[in-house]
């Protein structure tokens, strides 16, 4: 399942810095408590917990130590997540294949096991939908993950693929030959300022030009789209979700991008899908097309666009 661009890790940082931080106030606070006399001065450092063995093949990692453990960590070294549960049965299949293989690697590759009962955010972050889930990370950022228990040998070869494609984004990278330098193409280089600059119509226009002009240009064509939904989105009231008559086309479709903006899929699909139910016409076609390019901007293979891809075969059929 290809994630790229559709996970949401920064609320996690933020969220550890925060709790960190409070931690550290709240050790500050007792340690003064106890012993007022041996107060650290103002430029004392607060106290920070230890990190992880460096050469430790397995990790427990909390929201408070994912930036530490598996972000910072995955700019050196291949990150595996392991989603899991204690109730989860087949995670107890899956994890102690996993944790074997992570200490044959050798350090080659680090497995980060995180308990979704106690880490919600960090669930919601992944979009879990069912447990085991297993995610790679290189480079901060999710490039495959997979569902279910998988033999020896799958993992493996998943592992070997994953290596295979991001290798030379690891520093233990295998040594041969330079890759080729990626030529920076200066129209999508001249659009990033234009967005960087605040000039977001500016940017669109650019990327709409790069993808007329190359429609297999995948980077050009997904920057477009993602742009122009967050533009038309961020046009609508945040109140239509709570005022939009149900048989109101355009006001469903825009509570359906207002949802969709605040990270709720399930929720905007539904919305349209609804309307798909209690129309015909030309305001079902309008409906149902509106729904198909809002599946475009996530991973086909998501669970949720699954569902709602069946749901509106249903309200179609």
């Amino acid at each position: 399942m290809a994630m790229t661009g559709a996970v949401d890790l920064g609320g996690i940082k933020e969220r550890a810095e925060a709790q960190r931080a409070q931690s550290q106030r709240a050790q500050a606070t007792q340690r003064a408590q106890a012993q007022p006399d041996q107060s650290p001065g103002p430029g004392t450092p607060p106290p920070t917990a230890p990190p992880a063995a460096a050469g430790a093949s397995v990790i427990d990692v909390t929201e408070e130590t994912f930036e530490a453990e598996v972000l910072n960590r995955s700019m050196q070294q291949l990150v595996v997540v392991d989603l899991w549960a204690e109730w989860c049965g087949p995670c107890k299949q899956l994890s102690p294949v996993l944790e074997r293989l992570a200490a044959e690697s050798g350090g080659r590759w680090v497995l980060a096991k995180v308990d979704v009962d106690a880490n919600p955010r960090i669930s919601q972050a992944f979009r879990v939908q069912s447990i085991p889930m297993v995610v790679a990370i290189v480079q901060g950022q999710p490039v495959t993950a997979f569902n279910g228990v998988r033999s020896e040998a799958e993992i493996i070869a998943w592992i070997e693929e994953i290596f295979a494609q991001v290798g030379n984004a690891l520093p233990d990278a295998p040594t041969g030959a330079a890759p080729e330098p990626e030529q920076t193409d200066p129209r999508m280089l001249a659009a990033e300022e234009k967005l960087n600059d605040g000039d977001f119509d500016g940017a669109l226009a650019a990327y709409r030009a790069v993808a007329e002009a190359e429609p297999e240009n995948v980077e050009a064509v997904s920057a477009a789209r993602n742009l122009e939904f967050i533009l038309r989105a961020q046009a609508h009231d945040p109140s239509i979700v709570e005022t939009a008559s149900p048989r109101d086309l355009d006001a469903q479709l825009a509570a359906a991008d207002v949802l969709l903006l605040s990270q709720q899929p399930e929720a905007a699909f539904d919305r349209i899908i609804d309307v798909v139910r209690v129309t015909n016409g030309e305001e079902r076609t309008r409906a149902r097309t509106r729904l198909l390019e809002l599946f475009e901007l996530f991973d086909p293979a998501e669970p949720f666009v699954v569902s709602a891809r069946r749901k509106l075969a249903s309200a179609l059929y």
